[in-house]
């Protein structure tokens, strides 16, 4: 009798069975059986989060602005703002993560090494389990595979990556019909003078080629990421679509001196993407890009 009641006492005081996955880092990562709070590194990790698992977010890296609060469902409206670990402006400690005391620290985006040594330093020093995934736009599918597993609904998970296989698929079927020569050339316009955009290939542009269109900003792969161009360099890019998130750059482009001669502009070929309670172009590159994809290839392919 003693005996049995030691031997449940332990159980009783073991901790929950742990499970273990491999993240996009290749990283194996043990997990509590049960995962009900999520910390989100950053704000595309908390887009991923809030679509698959969204009453385990513990909070917004940044408080919802009142313009986006209406198109978020109203248990999550008002999740306080927890700052974020990665990206610009990183300013969460140790101290406030062991505060919220998450079950789980996801970051959704690189994977390079900088990203593993911040997850390997942090897990290390808080005992919290720190999963990578993966954020570029093809591996949106597997993506959400992965933290279907990782959160314990496996079947929302596939569910959601299905229905992205699906639009993808959907534009193969166009794209295989359109040769890359008539493929709109495009020009992503950040900030209110449009000269800020991102080169061919990096996580800010990479679904204006996925929704069949042709980045004019390349340089055959040696610059990544985002760059600063020169009004002479749109002129001679001369794009026939134009895309911003930026009112005030829409707002005066048609009649800037700068912009007023390219073709996109001549053709009233410059759109802007709405931007809540997201962004549909970046701004944060996650998931919410599905659904600028299907917007910009109806801008591309509207006869298809």
């Amino acid at each position: 009798m003693i005996l049995r009641a030691f031997l449940f006492a332990c159980l009783a005081a073991s901790p929950a069975l742990a499970r273990s996955v491999t993240d996009s880092a290749g990283r194996v990562v043990e997990l509590p059986e049960r995962i009900e709070t999520v910390f989100a590194a950053g704000p595309p990790a908390s887009v991923l989060v809030y679509v698959v698992a969204p009453e385990t977010l513990t909070g917004w890296p940044r408080a919802l602005r009142p313009e986006e609060r209406d198109y978020i469902a109203e248990p999550y409206r008002d999740l306080p703002e927890t700052g974020r670990l990665t990206g610009r402006g990183g300013e969460v400690n140790l101290e406030r993560l062991l505060e919220i005391a998450p079950d789980l620290i996801l970051d959704f985006g690189s994977v390079r090494d900088t990203y593993i040594d911040l997850a390997d330093r942090v897990q290390a020093q808080t005992g919290i389990p720190y999963v990578l995934i993966d954020g570029r736009f093809e591996n949106t599918p597997e993506a959400l595979r992965l933290l279907g597993e990782v959160l314990g609904v496996p079947e929302r998970g596939e569910m959601l990556a299905r229905d992205a296989e699906a639009t993808f698929a959907r534009l193969d079927a166009i794209l295989a019909e359109v040769p890359e020569a008539q493929r709109p050339r495009t020009y992503l316009a950040r900030g209110p003078d449009g000269l800020e955009t991102g080169m061919k290939g990096s996580i800010n542009t990479e679904f204006i080629e996925r929704a069949g269109g042709v980045n004019v900003a390349d340089d055959g792969g040696r610059t990544r990421g985002l760059v600063q161009a020169s009004p002479e360099q749109i002129i001679v890019a001369d794009p026939e679509v134009v895309v911003t998130w930026d009112p005030q750059f829409y707002d005066r482009v048609w009649s800037d001196p700068v912009w007023r001669g390219v073709a996109a502009v001549r053709a009233g070929q410059v759109y802007l993407s709405p931007t809540a309670p997201f962004g549909w172009i970046d701004r944060p590159p996650s998931l919410n890009r599905m659904m600028g994809l299907r917007w910009m290839a109806r801008l591309f392919y509207p006869e298809r």
